[in-house]
C-alpha cells in the first residue's frame, strides 16, 4: 500500500496493481486501453517509439491525457529523459496536457528531481499531476532515499529492471537475485518517504507460469504493483497484489477483536496475541480492498 512509511503516511492510497505501458504511436492501442481492466497506463514516448514517431506519439499522449476517456484509470505520460534531444519538448507538452503523472526514465539524482519539478511548475503543470522517477541505475540506486524525499509532488518510485540487469552486467534469472539488493533498498527508501513503489517488468509474454511467480514475489516483497508490457499479463496481476477472501476476513477479525478487547491488556484472535501493528497491517489491507473495490 502506498503511504505506509515508517512514521506517516503522505499519500492516500490508490490501486496502482497492474500499470501498463502503451507505445503512444499506436493509436488502436490507446483506444483498446480504454477497454482494460488496469488501475495505470504509461503512454510511452521513449523506449516503444522510433525516433521519426515521437512527434506523433507526443500529440497521442497528450491528446489522450485531455480526453476524460480512460475512466478510474490513472493515466500517465512517460517522457524522453533529460539530455535527449525530446526532453524539454515532450515535458513541455506533457505539462500542459495535465496527466496524473509524468514518468522520467533514468533519475539518478535529489537535484534531478527537484530540476524537474522546478520545469513542471515552469510548464504550467496542474496541481493533479505528479511526477514518477524511474531507479534504472546503479548511480539511481545509491542515491534513491535522497531521491524519494526529494519533494513532495513526487508520487511513485518506478523500478526499470531491464536497464538495471544491463547496467550491473546480469543476467534475467528467476527469483530475480541479482537485483534483489537494488529493490529492496529502493522499497526502502518509498516506504520511508511515505510514497508509492511499482516493480518492473516480465519480459516474457509467453510464460504465464515465470510472471506469476514475479508478481507473487513483487507483492511478497512489498510492491504497491507491477509495470506490464502486454495487456495479457494485466489479470493475473490485478488478482496477486489485491488481498483475497481469507486475507480480508482475517483483517475483519483482527480489527474486531481489537476493537472488542479494547482497555483488556492482552486481545488474542483465533489463538494469537493481537498487537498493533497487526491491527495496523489489517486496516491497511481493508483499505487495499475497499478502494478496489471501490473501482470496480
Amino acid at each position: 500500500m502506498s503511504g505506509a512509511g515508517a512514521s506517516e503516511a503522505s499519500t492516500a492510497y490508490v490501486p496502482r496493481r497492474s500499470v501498463l505501458y502503451m507505445p503512444a504511436s499506436n493509436e488502436r492501442a490507446l483506444e483498446k486501453a480504454k477497454t482494460l481492466p488496469v488501475d495505470g497506463l504509461i503512454l510511452d514516448l521513449e523506449d516503444a517509439v522510433g525516433p521519426m514517431d515521437k512527434p506523433t506519439a507526443r500529440d497521442n499522449a497528450c491528446a489522450a491525457a485531455q480526453s476524460g476517456e480512460y475512466g478510474h484509470r490513472e493515466v500517465t505520460i512517460r517522457v524522453n529523459g533529460m539530455g535527449t534531444d525530446w526532453h524539454d519538448a515532450d515535458l513541455e507538452a506533457a505539462c500542459a496536457a495535465g496527466p496524473d503523472g509524468i514518468v522520467v526514465p533514468k533519475v539518478n539524482s535529489a537535484k534531478e528531481v527537484k530540476h524537474l519539478v522546478t520545469a513542471m511548475v515552469r510548464y504550467g503543470a496542474p496541481e493533479r499531476t505528479r511526477l514518477w522517477a524511474m531507479i534504472e541505475t546503479p548511480e539511481a540506486i545509491f542515491n534513491v532515499r535522497k531521491i524519494a524525499k526529494a519533494s513532495d509532488r513526487l508520487a511513485v518510485l518506478v523500478m526499470g529492471t531491464n536497464d538495471l540487469v544491463k547496467e550491473l552486467q546480469a543476467h534475467h534469472v528467476p527469483r530475480r537475485t541479482p537485483l534483489l539488493t537494488a529493490l529492496s533498498w529502493s522499497l526502502l527508501a518509498a516506504r520511508r518517504s511515505g510514497i508509492a513503489i511499482l516493480d518492473g517488468v516480465y519480459n516474457d509474454v509467453r510464460d504465464a507460469d515465470g510472471f506469476a511467480a514475479e508478481c507473487a514475489q513483487g507483492r511478497d516483497m512489498g510492491f504497491d504493483g507491477k509495470t506490464l508490457i502486454h495487456p495479457g499479463q494485466v489479470e493475473v496481476c490485478n488478482a496477486t497484489f489485491a488481498p483475497d477472501e481469507a486475507a480480508v476476513e482475517e483483517a475483519r477479525g483482527i480489527i474486531a477483536a481489537w476493537d472488542e478487547g479494547a482497555g483488556t491488556g492482552v486481545v488474542t484472535y483465533n489463538g494469537r496475541m493481537i498487537e498493533n501493528l497487526h491491527v495496523d497491517i489489517a486496516r491497511r489491507v481493508l483499505a487495499t480492498y475497499e478502494a478496489i473495490a471501490a473501482r470496480a
